[in-house]
């Protein structure tokens, strides 16, 4: 069976306010075909946003020389919790019109400087017209319309706390958490920008599941396809650090490794869906998106 994909990137996020190296800072692993065709791992820790995405437009522009195929992984969401888009006033498709909004709103400086929380504000402003559902904040940025704690519980009537992804992953965060161990909102919120200006300049990349369909892929899914866009849950693998290797760096090594794995033995493809029909399909496709290998 021929594999879906010749190339592997695993990115771990981060939306430090400072440029940042080493353990929580923004890890690329990258495992390519060498020039004996053998799949070998690198990884990469640019200090700065800007810097990681200069860095993944330039592997991508590389594997389309190649014309190879790439999937590249990100470890924060790429959709929010069914609602979102209609709470905001957005339009349809509501998972591109909340990734236009983000791109419009955040402004993300070449230093890292960034107006994350003060976009989360205005999202709650927008949406509840209180400090809720986002939270999650240092002290200095708590405002009236964002909480430094979890101001309460999510009832019936609110947006939901979690994606259908995260309930199927068991353990992961939810988007709305901006700030503390294991937030990822604030990867979302400076992370979807980085999508959207990837996925324009590239147009035969396709973001999963928006723009492929929720269920186990084909190559015949992929046909004029140069690069998938995806997301990963990091601890969905037991990394283990090697020789000088520390969590994050692991993290993306091992996720490269499983991937480039389950391809090599015609396995991957199972990971991007359900076989059988499933009443979540709509809002997953359409506005909360999942994560690969997620309840597989």
């Amino acid at each position: 069976m021929s594999r879906l994909f010749q190339a592997y990137l695993t990115i771990d996020w981060s939306a430090a306010s400072k440029p940042a190296t080493g353990a929580d800072s923004i890890w690329v692993g990258v495992m390519k075909r060498n020039v004996r065709f053998q799949h070998v791992f690198e990884s990469h820790n640019p200090a700065t946003r800007a810097e990681a995405e200069a860095l993944i437009a330039g592997l991508m522009a590389e594997f389309a020389r190649r014309n190879e195929r790439v999937l590249a992984t990100f470890d924060f969401p790429l959709g929010f919790p069914r609602g979102t888009a209609a709470a905001l006033k957005l339009g349809e498709p509501a998972w591109a019109a909340l990734l236009d909004f983000i791109a419009a709103e955040i402004k993300d400086k070449p230093d890292n400087a960034n107006n994350r929380f003060q976009v989360a504000a205005k999202m709650n402003r927008l949406m509840t017209g209180a400090a809720f559902p986002f939270w999650g904040a240092p002290a200095r940025e708590e405002q009236t319309m964002l909480s430094s704690k979890r101001p309460r519980a999510h009832g019936d009537a609110d947006l939901p706390e979690y994606r259908y992804a995260e309930e199927a992953a068991k353990g992961a965060s939810s988007i709305w958490k901006l700030y503390y161990q294991g937030s990822v909102g604030g990867q979302a919120l400076t992370g979807l920008p980085m999508i959207r200006r990837l996925r324009n300049a590239h147009p035969a990349t396709r973001l999963w599941p928006f723009e492929l369909p929720w269920r186990p892929l084909t190559s015949a899914d992929l046909d004029g396809v140069e690069a998938v866009f995806a997301e990963f849950y990091p601890s969905m693998f037991s990394a283990k650090p090697g020789d000088g290797e520390i969590k994050d760096q692991a993290q993306v090594r091992v996720g490269a490794e499983r991937f480039n794995a389950l391809d090599e033995q015609g396995q991957l493809g199972r990971l991007f869906g359900p076989a059988k029909e499933d009443a979540r399909k709509a809002v997953v496709e359409g506005e909360e998106g999942w994560i690969l290998g997620a309840g597989a």
